[in-house]
C-alpha cells in the first residue's frame, strides 16, 4: 500500500523498487481474488527481487471470529484458515494484523456499551477461534501475529497487555504477538514497558510513527523503543507502515489511504535509516 492500492499482479516491479531503497522484506496485505494477484507470480518476483513477504489479513464485520453472528464467527474462522494458504504458497511465514476481526469506526460499526458477561462471551470467541485456527497455522510453518489496535479501530483487543493475554490463553506456537508503535502510543503507558512485558512472545514489530508518517519525523523514541526489542532478544521482523502524505489540506480525510502525490523513496529510505540506527544504537548486529 506504500505505493498502490489495490497490488495487482501488474504491481510486481515494486518488490524489486523495496529492495532498491534498502528493505529486506514486503509486508503485503493478504491478496482478495479482485485484486487478480497471481500467488506464484508473487513468490517468484519476491524472490528474484531478494525479498521476502509478511502478510496482513484483511478482517471486516463478516470475517469476525469474535461476533454475536454465526455466520460471521464461521467466515472469519474460515478466512483465517484462508490466510494460512496463501501464506503457504507465498513463502511467507506471518499472517498479522487484527485477527478477531470486529472492525470498529471504519467499519461503520461505533463502539457500543457491554455488559460483563457480554464482555466475557466476545473474549472467549477470541480466544477460543484463534485457539482452533493457530495449530493449522503452526503444521504449516506459519505463525499468525495478533494485533492491538487502538479504541477507534476494534473494541476487543487494544493494549499489550491485552494482546499478551489471549495470546497466553491459546498456548500455541502458531500464535504470537504483534505490535505497532502507532497504536501502541496511544494505548500503552510506556511502549518500552510494553515491548518488555511482551517479551518472547514478539513475533512480528511494526515501526511507525505517533501520526503514521515517516520515522524521525514524529516524536517517538526509536533508540529506546529498540533498546527494548533487543533487551527481549527480538529477532523477527520490522515492518514500516507511512501512511500520512505530504498534505495537511483542511477537510482531508487523513484516516483514508491515498496514493503518494510525490516519489516518497528518499523519505522511505531516510526512515528505514533512521530505525537502523536505533538498532545500531541499542547494540544491534544487522
Amino acid at each position: 500500500m506504500q505505493f498502490t492500492r489495490p497490488f495487482t499482479g501488474a504491481d510486481l516491479h515494486y518488490f524489486s523498487r523495496a529492495a532498491d531503497l534498502g528493505f529486506d522484506f514486503v509486508e503485503l496485505l493478504v491478496p482478495e481474488p479482485e485484486d487478480k494477484l497471481p500467488l506464484s507470480d508473487a513468490r517468484k518476483a519476491a524472490e528474484d527481487a531478494g525479498i521476502f513477504l509478511v502478510l496482513a489479513a484483511r478482517v471486516n464485520p463478516q470475517r469476525s471470529i469474535a461476533s454475536d453472528d454465526e455466520a460471521a464467527r464461521a467466515g472469519g474462522l474460515d478466512y483465517l484458515k484462508h490466510t494460512v494458504d496463501v501464506a503457504a504458497e507465498l513463502g511467507a511465514r506471518i499472517v498479522g494484523g487484527p485477527l478477531y476481526g470486529e472492525p470498529m469506526v471504519f467499519a461503520g460499526r461505533p463502539p457500543v456499551p457491554r455488559s460483563d458477561d457480554e464482555i466475557a462471551v466476545r473474549a472467549e470467541r477470541t480466544v477460543s477461534g484463534l485457539s482452533q485456527v493457530a495449530p493449522r497455522a503452526r503444521a504449516a510453518g506459519v505463525t499468525f501475529a495478533l494485533e492491538a489496535l487502538n479504541r477507534f479501530e476494534t473494541d476487543i483487543v487494544s493494549t499489550t497487555r491485552q494482546c499478551v493475554e489471549v495470546v497466553d490463553a491459546v498456548n500455541d506456537e502458531g500464535l504470537g504477538v504483534m505490535l505497532d508503535t502507532f497504536h501502541m502510543n496511544m494505548e500503552d503507558r510506556s511502549i518500552p514497558d510494553a515491548i518488555r512485558l511482551a517479551g518472547d512472545r514478539i513475533v512480528h514489530f511494526q515501526a511507525n510513527e505517533n501520526h503514521r508518517g515517516h520515522p524521525g519525523t514524529g516524536h517517538l523514541d526509536w533508540p529506546a523503543i529498540m533498546r527494548a526489542l533487543h533487551q527481549v532478544g527480538y529477532a523477527g521482523p520490522i515492518s514500516l507502515e507511512p501512511f500520512r502524505r505530504a498534505d495537511d489540506r483542511v477537510a482531508l480525510p487523513i484516516a483514508h489511504w491515498r496514493a503518494p502525490r510525490e516519489d516518497e523513496g528518499p523519505k522511505l529510505r531516510a526512515g528505514l535509516g533512521v530505525i537502523r540506527n536505533a538498532l545500531s544504537l541499542a547494540g544491534v548486529d544487522q
